[in-house]
C-alpha cells in the first residue's frame, strides 16, 4: 500500500510539473491574467498563489512567478485555449498596456512577432522578416501601398502556412514592405478566415475554415 501511495504521488506531481502556464495580460505592475493547460484566465495579484503558481512580480510584458519552487520569467504572448465544441481550432490574444494585439506565430515554418490590424488588406511582412522565412519575395508582383509613413512599394506574395496558436492556414495572400515597417502586421487575408470575439482585453480567433 505504501508503495501504491507513493507512486500515486510522483504522478501527481509529474502531471503538476508538466502543465502549461501562459500569461495572456499584466494589470499593471499590480497583477496579470495567467491560464493553465488551456484553462479558463484567472488574474492573480502579485503575492497571491493560484494552482501552485505564485506571483512574484510584474513588469510590462512579462511576469515573474515561482512554479513547483523555481522561479521563471513568462512573457506574455498567445494563448492557446481548449478547442470549442465545434472542435474548431481557438487562439486567444490579450492587450497589451497600449491597446494592441501582439501575436507569436509562425510564418512558413519561421518564428514571427505580429500585431493584430485590421486595418491591413492582407498580412504584411517588412523585408528582413520575409527574408528570415525564406522568401523570395522580390520575384511576387510589385505594388504601391499606403502606410502610416506614406505610400511605399510593396510585393505580392503567397505564405505557404501562417500559424498562430493552434490556427493554421494555407496559402495566406500577403504582402513585403521594404522600408517603414518594424513589425509584422496580421491583416485580413488572414483576419477574414478566422471569426474575432473581442470581450474587453481579450480577443478570441476562431477559424472558419
Amino acid at each position: 500500500m505504501p508503495r501504491i501511495i507513493a507512486l500515486c504521488l510522483l504522478v501527481a506531481c509529474a502531471r503538476a510539473a508538466a502543465a502549461e502556464v501562459a500569461l495572456i495580460g499584466v494589470i499593471g505592475d499590480k497583477a496579470g491574467v495567467f491560464a493553465v493547460d488551456g484553462g479558463e484566465p484567472k488574474t492573480i495579484r502579485v503575492g497571491q498563489t493560484w494552482h501552485g503558481i505564485r506571483v512574484v512580480s510584474i513588469q510590462k510584458d512579462r511576469a515573474t512567478v515561482v512554479i513547483d519552487g523555481r522561479e521563471r520569467v513568462l512573457v506574455q504572448g498567445t494563448y492557446r485555449s481548449a478547442a470549442p465544441s465545434s472542435g474548431r481550432e481557438t487562439t486567444t490574444l490579450a492587450a497589451d498596456p497600449q491597446g494592441h494585439f501582439i501575436a507569436e506565430g509562425l510564418v512558413n515554418g519561421v518564428s514571427m512577432r505580429f500585431v493584430v490590424d485590421t486595418g491591413a488588406t492582407a498580412v504584411t511582412l517588412p523585408a528582413s522578416e520575409a527574408i528570415r522565412a525564406g522568401l523570395d519575395y522580390r520575384a511576387g508582383t510589385r505594388e504601391a501601398v499606403q502606410t502610416a509613413n506614406g505610400v511605399a512599394h510593396a510585393y505580392h506574395v503567397t505564405l505557404t502556412s501562417v500559424k498562430l496558436g493552434d490556427i493554421q492556414l494555407s496559402a495566406v495572400d500577403a504582402l513585403v514592405v521594404e522600408e517603414g515597417l518594424p513589425i509584422a502586421l496580421l491583416g485580413m487575408s488572414f483576419l477574414n478566415r478566422v471569426e474575432m470575439r473581442r470581450d474587453g482585453q481579450m480577443m478570441t480567433l476562431i477559424r472558419r475554415f
